[in-house]
């Protein structure tokens, strides 16, 4: 049977921070006393062990979302466990990272990003916990996404990035592919057109499973090239996106490592009680 899910299993004033690493970013040491527990949710197994740590002295549980030798692809990526097993595990906030074609020329390979909107093109992937399905909670669950990433995180990674003197931008809107193929040129000319940031593929449903069990969630993009808009570079390819992705890497986790403390010392009461009444009010239940 389904667990039922409310954000008021928690009491109000705890905090855990869930990291889900993405490519390049899902096998780094970054966290002290390390214990890895494989745990398994309604909704099956989630990407790989969740590891248990401590970035200076917060407790943190880090996902790598492909499984740590990079196994699923994006639309495989099971997003329903993943973001389940971190609830379940206890966290309240969600860190993400996530690599990036960029689709602007100020956006350059290696900058990153403080994502505050996305447009979703994927078609295969579950992206609600009630769906109807044996082992989902009952009614329907019409989620609000007008400001999909917890905007309190985001000015916190903000203030840590400008802490750290590291090249990002401080919003963008990603547009979120079905993968894994890359873009075709007329595609990625489409998503500039429409006024993209970013291109990715696996954003979506991550961010809209998490709004839905009341998790805050905050995502940083990490740009690793130009997708194939811009005709005087070649397009991308996997070895130029992993070249980029390993300088990506090391700034994205001196600015997790910067980000947790700055978390775990600031009152969430507030922010968790209303993403407790949005998360309430959006599912219709059948004897409503």
């Amino acid at each position: 049977m389904f667990a039922h899910v409310d954000v008021r299993e928690f009491p109000l004033g705890s905090r855990q921070i869930g990291i889900i690493g993405g490519t390049g970013l899902d096998s780094l040491d970054i966290l002290k006393n390390r214990q890895e527990k494989f745990v398994e949710t309604p909704f099956g197994k989630p990407s790989d062990a969740l590891v248990l740590g401590k970035i200076d002295g917060v407790d943190c549980v880090l996902l790598a979302r492909h499984g740590r030798k990079h196994t699923i692809m994006p639309s495989n990526v099971n997003y329903r466990a993943n973001i389940r097993a971190l609830h379940d595990e206890g966290c309240t906030h969600v860190l993400a990272s996530t690599a990036c074609g960029s689709l602007k020329e100020d956006i350059r390979p290696g900058d990153l990003v403080i994502v505050d909107q996305f447009i979703d093109r994927t078609t295969k992937r579950k992206q609600s916990f009630y769906d109807g399905e044996g082992g989902s909670p009952q009614g329907v669950c019409h989620i609000p996404m007008a400001d999909p990433f917890c905007n309190q995180m985001r000015q916190v990674m903000i203030a840590a990035a400008k802490e750290l003197s590291l090249r990002f931008h401080d919003c963008g809107t990603v547009v979120t592919i079905e993968g894994p193929r890359f873009s075709s040129r007329a595609e990625s000319k489409l998503y500039r057109s429409w006024g993209c940031d970013l291109v990715n593929m696996t954003l979506i449903p991550e961010v809209v499973l998490a709004m839905e069990l009341g998790l805050c969630y905050c995502s940083v993009a990490m740009a690793t090239d130009y997708d194939c808009w811009k005709t005087d570079e070649g397009p991308v390819n996997v070895e130029h996106v992993m070249t980029t992705l390993k300088d990506n890497s090391i700034k994205t986790t001196k600015l997790i490592r910067q980000v947790v403390p700055c978390l775990a010392a600031m009152e969430w009461d507030h922010c968790r009680q209303s993403m407790q009444a949005l998360t309430k009010t959006a599912v219709m239940h059948p004897d409503d």
